[in-house]
């Protein structure tokens, strides 16, 4: 699942590289399916807001984000971004992908209950003024999980690549610093964690 066609999240390479490892089924945002096709990589099934697909045992439902796509200077906002709800197992895991602070998340929590696992991105959030349109700050992040009700959220879109003026490290410590609480898991790069 792939949230939008930004660089950082959408990278061909690697997944004609996964693609080639064996049988795998791509989900992304509307008009998205294009790219991926021009480069020999499928199956890919598109999402719009509100859409879900069914897949083996999960059902994936494509929810709102407040961001936007781009991969080329003139082609701003010509496919969808969005985030997921996956319900598999009795379980419910909401993705964001990248988004801003917003009435999205009791949208989300309201249409389909508390999730199991939450996902929410906290870096690339400064400049303020230009960042929060599209990327939330840590402590937005805590204020999300809290109204999405999320047993355990997870820390993502931090520490892997310098895409604001926040430093690689800045969105952690920041985050560590509001408190979130022990429901609210950083990970580092690499590590893992088994949720009961």
């Amino acid at each position: 699942m792939i949230s939008h066609n930004h660089y950082d999240h959408l990278d061909l390479p690697i997944l004609s590289r996964l693609a080639d490892r064996g049988p795998c089924q791509f989900i992304f945002p509307a008009r998205v399916a294009r790219l991926l096709r021009s480069h020999s990589i499928g199956p890919v099934h598109e999402l719009d807001w509100g859409e879900s697909l069914r897949l083996a045992r999960a059902e994936i439902h494509s929810v709102p984000a407040l961001h936007f796509s781009a991969r080329a200077p003139f082609d701003r906002n010509r496919t969808l971004w969005c985030g997921y709800v996956i319900e598999a197992a009795d379980h419910l895991v909401y993705f964001a992908g990248d988004t801003a602070f917003g009435s999205h998340f009791a949208q989300i929590r309201e249409r389909f209950g508390a999730p199991r696992l939450a996902l929410l991105p906290i870096g690339a959030y400064e400049p303020r003024w230009f960042m929060v349109p599209v990327h939330m700050a840590p402590e937005e992040a805590v204020r999300a999980h809290q109204i999405l009700g999320a047993r355990t959220s997870i820390a993502i879109h931090h520490g892997t690549f310098q895409l604001g003026d926040d430093g690689i490290d800045t969105p952690k410590r920041r985050l560590m610093a509001s408190n979130p609480g022990a429901s609210f898991l950083i990970l580092d790069n690499g590590q893992s964690v088994t949720l009961s």
